[in-house]
């Protein structure tokens, strides 16, 4: 199966060959970003807030108008203008009470205020993954919406591959890879379908469009974690 197929497949946003250096100013740049508040946990109802930001950033797209008062919703809650990076994934009902991949877009590092990313995520997930057609009106009722806010990610420093395999740890780590200009992630979530490291890597490695057995080259491994919550049935 082409990992391109497969559900946990997600595009990446603002995931460029300056990652390396954007972590580097984190280090040497005090007041260029708040790590406390980058990694901050989001209460439920800023989750709920945000959830229904998602959904209405979707009907704006519809109805033709604006539908979310953004500088009133940064005015009560301030935690919404801090600059986060956001996944939006958009999955569809189908049958037997299941869900389907609709759509997913994120960006692996913080580049604009919470809300913002949000918004632009969650538009560009229904309208803009090069996976899907644009989601139509008829189809919205029936997506859930999930969103999943990263940490800052952290470079992994290892010797060799168990090495490596010592130190992720499965189902808590997303993982960045990077090797020359080729490089992809995972989050977390795809541990579900892919619990085993070896094969976890193998299809990461693929994704970056490098060999499956790619970390014999010693790729730059990077790791996060996800806050992940979404809209009930």
């Amino acid at each position: 199966m082409s990992i391109y197929k497969i559900s946990w497949n997600c595009a990446i946003l603002y995931f460029k060959s300056f990652i390396a250096y954007f972590l580097l100013s984190l280090k040497n740049t005090s007041n260029l970003l708040n790590l406390n508040q980058m990694n901050a946990a989001i209460d439920d109802k800023l989750k709920k807030i945000l959830l229904q930001v998602a959904r209405l950033a979707i009907e704006e797209e519809f109805a033709g108008r604006k539908l979310i008062d953004r500088d009133a919703l940064v005015a009560r809650y301030p935690q919404l203008a801090e600059k986060r990076a956001v996944f939006v994934t958009l999955n569809k009902e189908r049958g037997a009470g299941g869900y389907e991949l609709r759509g997913c877009i994120g960006s692996i590092i913080p580049v604009r205020p919470l809300i913002d990313d949000v918004i632009h995520n969650a538009k560009a997930a229904a309208f803009q993954d090069p996976r899907f057609p644009p989601l139509t009106p008829e189809e919205l009722p029936h997506v859930r919406i999930e969103i999943s806010i990263l940490t800052i990610p952290q470079k992994v420093e290892y010797t060799d591959t168990e090495h490596l395999r010592s130190i992720i740890r499965p189902g808590i780590d997303g993982v960045i890879l990077r090797l020359g200009a080729r490089q992809a992630t995972f989050l977390p979530q795809v541990w579900e379908q892919l619990p085993d490291f070896d094969l976890f890597f193998a299809h990461l490695c693929q994704k970056a469009g490098l060999p499956a057995n790619c970390l014999v080259y010693h790729p730059e491994i990077y790791v996060y974690q996800v806050e992940k919550f979404e809209e009930d049935e």
